[in-house]
């Protein structure tokens, strides 16, 4: 099994769960290289790298069908599915990227706000009990 990892390994490595792995598996988001023996599921540097592709693209709230679009002009695997001219679909996806990193940015914004208000609260918490 030299360069071939298991399931456990390549969770652990992508921080995806076992379920999540399985699923791209089934719906052929990210298929194991090979099997072995037992049928143990068993995944290349590849595989592993095309599993943390996917999990950027599920952060930006990527749909199945636009994960499965995507991977095919990022990384297409032999006998997968092709895009012609991909530049103007990849255009759309770049802006609808950059559209959903301004709105999660936005989002981390008015968390830390709200995590500053608590951290007002208690130091004035704290100087009202020294006082």
């Amino acid at each position: 099994m030299d360069g071939l990892m298991q399931i456990g390994e390549v969770a652990e490595r992508t921080g995806l769960s076992l379920r999540t792995i399985r699923y791209y598996e089934e719906v052929e988001l990210v298929v194991p290289s090979a099997r072995s023996q037992g049928g143990f599921r068993l995944y290349t540097e590849p595989d592993v790298n095309r599993l943390a592709l996917a999990k950027r693209m599920k952060s930006l709230g990527f749909q199945l069908e636009e994960m499965l679009e995507l991977l095919a002009i990022l990384d297409p695997v032999p006998g997968g599915p092709r895009i012609e001219d991909p530049a103007p679909r990849l255009a759309e996806f770049a802006v609808i990227a950059q559209r959903r990193c301004a709105e999660l940015h936005a989002q981390l914004r008015r968390a830390e706000e709200f995590a500053d208000l608590f951290r007002a609260q208690l130091a004035h918490y704290r100087r009202e009990r020294q006082s």
